[in-house]
């Protein structure tokens, strides 16, 4: 194959990897805007019945209206808001402990890193949504208990992560010079050897956020996420489904679609970073 055909199957591929970070970049961007909005675009209250029930798509009710006569197109608006507080925050918190964690145990090693390495590698061992549900029922329905289950799943993946580079990073001769030079580990950890591990992060980040809007539907799909009568797609989708061999599919089909398309968009987003970066790994 000669060069100008490599250059251009290069080009290629590059920008597919272009389009699909751009496309998860604004599926992402329009549903934040959504969530963000919402006071603003929803025509009627999420809380309360507005209609008769089960009303089918109308040019009053775009996307009908439910079980209890509340109009669905206000009630993913709303969800929005939520399925993204409890995905963000409970991946956020999973990176900053993670991260911390595999700081400190790859740094340190001895002992420190033996015990963290066991306990994490007994969690990352369970299957993510098995482990979520299992805590969730410890803990109960509710939107913070919900942010803590989620966050358990994904701690492990940036204590790996974390720790593998910094067993890397930490040899190297400008830290050991640092090192020599009688600099505090604190300092070393924060200005010598973190920068140079947290490349991987937003990759790793966005494809944990499109998992976590999965894992979180499922939690409140079966009644161990967010409680009722708080607007959530999980939820909802539960509520939908009960109708659904009735005939209608409405109630139900919405918010499948928007669980979809965010969870489609982070991963799209993380995709992307992935081939364009050459960085990232997986769970």
């Amino acid at each position: 194959m000669s060069l100008v055909a490599l250059l251009k199957k290069y080009w290629r591929r590059k920008k597919i990897d272009l389009v699909l970070t751009i496309s998860g970049v604004l599926i992402v961007v329009l549903i934040s805007i959504m969530a963000i909005t919402a006071p603003l675009i929803a025509p009627y209250n999420p809380y309360v019945s507005v209609d008769k029930a089960l009303l089918p798509p109308s040019s009053d009710h775009p996307m009908g209206t439910d079980n209890l006569g509340r109009d669905i197109y206000s009630r993913v608006i709303y969800g929005s808001r939520i399925v993204l507080t409890v995905v963000l925050a409970s991946t956020l918190v999973s990176m900053v402990i993670g991260s911390i964690l595999g700081l400190v145990s790859g740094y340190f090693g001895g002992i420190i890193d033996r015990v963290m390495s066991v306990i994490m590698d007994s969690i990352y061992a369970f299957p993510g949504l098995i482990l979520a549900i299992a805590v969730a029922a410890m803990l109960g329905p509710g939107i913070i208990n919900s942010v803590v289950s989620i966050s358990v799943v994904y701690i492990p993946t940036y204590f790996r992560m974390i720790r593998g580079h910094v067993l890397s990073v930490k040899s190297r001769l400008y830290v050991e010079a640092a090192r020599a030079l009688g600099a505090p580990d604190l300092t070393i950890m924060t200005k010598y050897v973190l920068p140079n591990v947290v490349v991987t992060i937003p990759v790793i980040f966005s494809m944990n956020v499109a998992d976590a809007v999965l894992t979180e539907a499922a939690l409140s799909f079966l009644g161990l996420g967010v409680p009722a009568p708080i607007p959530d797609w999980g939820f909802d989708l539960k509520n939908g489904q009960r109708n659904l061999l009735a005939g209608y599919w409405w109630p139900s089909i919405w918010p499948g679609v928007f669980i979809i398309l965010l969870a489609l968009g982070f991963s799209l987003l993380g995709e992307g970073l992935n081939e364009l970066t050459g960085e990232g790994s997986r769970r």
